[in-house]
């Protein structure tokens, strides 16, 4: 639970008491290689805080999967609109590697909301987090063609590269894996 607390107090100092009523709503999990975390159809109750581990967003499709972000260590993730709308997920979480995660459910959180001025706060921070890795993504999207994402990728996060698929990679960047090989070797 350290992790979390150095998360939180990056933001704001923790009084004691708000600490420990906020951590004895986290369960800590851990979860396999290629799990799925959340399932289509699935109303998604927890947030989860990564401690370690890559956690992959995706549409399932039989023809191929549509990857369309990434959650990595020292984040707070889930199917955000499933869980505050508390209405069935449209897309899958799963995890690309061994991932150990802390889990406070839906009913959990309003709890610490309703207790601590902390906790409000905090998940406040969280959900604003949240909005602007999503508007980013799809300004990258909208802005920049696929060589472009690419390299924008590799210069924001150049670890993703080594520890995710190449498919997922493509996918990400809206292209075929076969453009993504194109694409690596013009800049190789």
């Amino acid at each position: 639970m350290g992790h979390i607390r150095e998360y939180y107090e990056r933001i704001i100092k923790l009084q004691e008491s708000e600490w420990e009523f906020i951590a004895s709503h986290f369960e800590r999990k851990i979860i396999t290689k290629n799990e799925i975390i959340t399932r289509q159809g699935q109303t998604e109750n927890n947030l989860s805080f990564i401690e370690t581990g890559i956690i992959r967003f995706y549409i399932p499709n039989e023809e191929n999967e549509l990857t369309f972000n990434f959650s990595f260590d020292k984040e707070f993730t889930c199917a955000y609109d499933s869980f505050l709308t508390r209405t069935p997920s449209e897309y899958e979480l799963q995890a690309l590697t061994k991932t150990v995660i802390w889990q406070i459910t839906y009913d959990d959180l309003q709890k610490v909301y309703a207790h601590t001025k902390a906790g409000n706060y905090l998940g406040r921070f969280a959900a604003e987090n949240l909005f602007l890795a999503k508007s980013r993504r799809e300004l990258s999207l909208l802005k920049y063609n696929a060589k472009e994402r690419y390299l924008k990728l590799f210069d924001e996060q150049p670890n993703i590269l080594k520890l995710i698929p190449l498919k997922y990679i493509a996918s990400y960047i809206g292209i075929t894996p076969q453009g993504l090989s194109r694409i690596r070797r013009q800049i190789s």
